[in-house]
């Protein structure tokens, strides 16, 4: 399924302060569905070489990352980095490559101490190149 002209505003969603969790909880599940019944759109909008079904787990273990967030600010920022991440996502704004590295990367580095950090002589935390999908 492809478009032939993107509408910008088409997944615009006005950004606001939750006033309560439930509320919080509500923007989440609603944001998740959102994610969950694009991934086959999104396979096919980018061409991706692996199903809508694995598309969904990498959805989920995003989403299950901050299950246990409870701060409302903190819940409201992602929500709001997320809904954005997805409208890129869907009007073909990204890159094939950022769209594998921000849903299918799901390999973490270890924790290093400063001192690991000073030994090898680089600090690759700092500044991680978000198109390369190397995390």
């Amino acid at each position: 399924m492809t478009r032939a002209f993107t509408i910008p505003a088409r997944l615009a969603r006005s950004t606001g302060v939750s006033s309560s969790p439930a509320e919080a909880r509500r923007k989440v599940l609603e944001l998740y569905r959102d994610w969950y019944r694009s991934a086959p759109e999104i396979c096919a909008l980018y061409a991706l070489s692996v199903s809508p079904a694995y598309v969904r787990h990498a959805i989920r273990q995003k989403f299950e990352k901050n299950r246990y967030l409870t701060d409302p600010r903190a819940i409201d920022v992602l929500i709001l980095k997320s809904r954005q991440d997805y409208q890129e996502t869907m009007n073909c704004w990204n890159q094939t490559d950022h769209v594998m590295g921000l849903l299918l990367n799901t390999e973490e580095r270890p924790q290093r101490t400063f001192l690991q950090k000073f030994y090898e002589g680089r600090d690759e935390d700092a500044s991680r190149p978000a198109a390369t999908g190397v995390l």
